[in-house]
């Protein structure tokens, strides 16, 4: 069953992707579609009892200090050097069945949906290849057994991402952007990279659970220590730090985030894919999953924790003012993902995996709402010319709330009842908290500001969207750009690549449709799982310390200790995030629905705060400021210098011409005239005799 859970999707991949243009673009579909349900049931399967029986069927417990319940199936022997003998292992423990239900749900759910979606796609079956490839790749890297396994997955992910994002290859936009996306994680997956080879040269294994008994062995009094340039760094915080500058390129995090809002350019469904449970969640699994190498190191864990907070503060202002209705929840992913560290790098690594699992089901809800969206306006992307809506779609607008609700934590603290937002990110506000100390206190208010932020933005959508009356047709054709903020007159590609002349703007919201069944269905299932998963699974992830160390069997760290503190937080920190997000929700109410004028009038009035969060910061410019210009000067000048004159003009050129000279100064004594030859002939024998009475001593 692991088995098929695993390569079902790759068997999809493999026959839509090289079959596609013979057994047809729907077989393709339901083929693909049908292969990733039976995944997903399986996965379930597996998971269920874990969460409420006794925990993984066939499952042994591993000898040593770091014991853990966990099920291997072996697949083949992989790599085979002297004393080293890899096997490929699928490892499945807790941790790697909450990821398998995380993965193959949401990825069911986007392939059913994008059946609908991509309905007039010339191109589907590859599309849906794609997904697969995606699906398969993200698997291989949740149920690796070893560093080399997981590097596989890591950045087989990368690769098909590159493939999904630029899957409108015709369109610069989302080829620049699928670039982008792949050299931007190339960053951190060299840090990823030497961080394995740190790994293996101070813990001596390259099997995960060789490395957590080599760590579990090592003397706190005598960490080894890695000599470098005459300094001395602690070994363990070098190879974690290295180990998630992967998981920042990965999971988008401050600095290398740049590449995560571009991604916007590939179909919605793949941003679906991308942003609520696959890719950039493998660098928060990656953390979790290493969670005893970084319990070493208190000095990464206070980085991560660091970087998780300005993430979520960040990407919140951000999201504030964007005008594209997908690039606002984008922005919410790469803040939500900042979150899921600040609890990692607090030692509450249960709840940043629990907001893992919330964290998909509701935005998967959002991005795919955001897509019958765009659907129902004929691809119109810009929430400025939307409005009304609610009448239209009303089915899509009541999915798109029970989303906002989870994502903007919506509950009553200290109860049961709340969405599944609610208890996952209080529970990160509330071992923020427990931290202590200035890191904790930054952390904390970080947060709580973050989600007074994610409040205000995620009612804006939904005001700016479906409330009020239809602003298309105020525009005409005129257009402005969410990226700069210029108004133009050209068509705009939509997003299904083809331009808007097809539907005059005035009629957008005249025409505003709701998306067929295929597409409203995955919605329903994601609705349930953004109003359940929190209050069902709460005891598992975060609520008392035993059940927590039963139900996750040791496959990652769990600080009693820690725990304990963040449950005993005063009772202003665990109202604090519903207070936030309450203020957020009225601002949101008054500046859109109560006094609309007001958004204008503070734009008008802050113009440089404004293009500054318009701008996000001015990041891209900055980067291309430092890295690209200079890149491109040297590539231009010193480097298109050095090759077209010494290599090509001097070398290969020169020589080349040196030889012609050579052979045709030659050539000129081939005359073709027999007595040249003879004379040439009388001059040889009369030069050997010469030589030959020369060396006998008769001269």
């Amino acid at each position: 069953m692991i088995q098929a859970i695993v390569f079902l999707p790759l068997i999809g991949a493999l026959i839509a992707g090289l079959l596609g243009r013979t057994i047809g673009h729907r077989p393709s579909e339901y083929l693909t579609t049908g292969l990733l349900i039976i995944a997903a049931v399986l996965s379930w399967i597996v998971f269920l009892p874990i969460a409420f029986g006794g925990g993984l069927s066939g499952a042994e417990v591993a000898e040593g200090s770091h014991e853990a319940a966990v099920l291997k199936v072996e697949v083949m022997r992989w790599i085979q050097v002297g004393d080293m003998d890899l096997r490929w292992i699928l490892r499945v423990d807790t941790l790697t069945a909450i990821m398998l239900v995380v993965v193959n749900t949401v990825s069911s759910l986007v392939h059913v949906y994008s059946i609908g979606y991509m309905a007039d796609d010339p191109h589907r079956s590859r599309f849906f290849a794609y997904l697969s490839l995606f699906t398969f790749a993200m698997l291989m890297l949740v149920t690796a057994d070893n560093f080399l396994q997981m590097f596989f997955g890591w950045e087989g992910v990368g690769l098909a991402s590159y493939l999904l994002i630029g899957f409108w290859y015709t369109r610069p936009s989302a080829t620049a952007a699928a670039m982008k996306a792949f050299i931007v994680n190339r960053v951190g997956d060299f840090g990823f990279a030497l961080g394995i080879f740190g790994a293996f040269m101070v813990l001596g294994h390259i099997d995960f659970d060789g490395a957590f008994h080599a760590v579990a062995a090592l003397d706190p009094a005598a960490m080894p220590v890695m000599h470098f340039l005459s300094w001395d760094f602690d070994a363990m915080t070098v190879v974690c730090l290295l180990l998630f500058m992967g998981a920042m390129g990965k999971s988008a995090q401050f600095l290398l985030h740049t590449w995560l809002p571009d991604a916007m350019e590939g179909p919605t469904p793949v941003s679906a894919l991308i942003h609520a449970a696959t890719m950039v969640t493998a660098g928060v699994f990656m953390v979790a999953r290493l969670s005893p190498l970084f319990q070493t190191s208190p000095t990464a864990m206070t980085f991560v924790l660091i970087v998780g907070a300005i993430t979520a503060f960040f990407a919140a202002t951000v999201g504030l003012v964007q005008n594209d209705i997908k690039r606002v929840i984008a922005y919410s992913t790469c803040s939500q993902l900042g979150y899921m560290f600040v609890a990692l790098g607090a030692g509450a690594y249960s709840a940043g995996v629990f907001h893992l699992f919330t964290h998909a089901f509701f935005k998967a809800l959002l991005f795919l709402g955001a897509g019958a969206v765009i659907h129902a306006m004929h691809h119109e992307q810009d929430m400025r010319n939307m409005g009304g809506l609610r009448k239209k779609i009303p089915i899509t607008y009541y999915m798109m709330v029970i989303g906002t609700l989870a994502l903007t934590g919506v509950g009553i603290p200290g109860t049961q009842i709340g969405f599944a937002g609610f208890f996952s990110k209080d529970a990160i506000i509330e071992s923020a908290y427990a931290v202590g100390g200035n890191t904790g206190a930054f952390a904390f208010w970080s947060l709580v500001i973050g989600a007074l932020f994610t409040s205000f933005y995620s009612w804006r959508l939904i005001h700016l969207t479906f409330h009020g009356t239809p602003r298309d047709a105020q525009h005409g054709h005129a257009h402005v750009d969410a990226h700069d903020g210029a108004s133009h007159d050209e068509p705009i590609a939509d997003d299904h690549g083809h331009d808007d002349h097809g539907h005059a703007h005035g009629s957008a919201y005249d025409n505003a449709h709701e998306a067929p069944n295929v597409m409203l269905v995955p919605l329903y299932f994601l609705a349930a799982g953004a109003v359940l998963a929190g209050v069902v699974f709460y005891g598992m992830f975060f609520h008392e310390v035993d059940h927590i160390e039963h139900f996750f069997a040791g496959s990652l760290v769990v600080n009693e200790t820690f725990m304990e503190a963040a449950h005993a937080v005063p009772l202003w920190v665990k109202w604090s995030s519903t207070i936030a997000m309450l203020i957020g929700f009225v601002t949101a109410w008054y500046m859109y629905i109560r006094s609309p004028e007001t958004p204008k009038r503070l734009a008008e009035t802050n113009p440089g705060l404004y293009q500054f969060l318009l701008n996000k910061w001015y990041f891209d410019e900055l980067y291309d400021f430092i890295f690209v210009k200079p890149a491109l000067w040297i590539g231009r000048a010193f480097w298109k210098g050095f090759d077209d004159q010494l290599i090509d003009q001097t070398l290969t050129e020169g020589l080349g011409r040196r030889v012609q000279n050579v052979t045709s100064w030659v050539t000129k004594l081939q005359s073709g005239y027999l007595y040249h030859y003879a004379f040439a002939m009388l001059i040889g024998i009369a030069a050997l005799l010469t030589w030959a009475i020369a060396a006998g001593g008769l001269i």
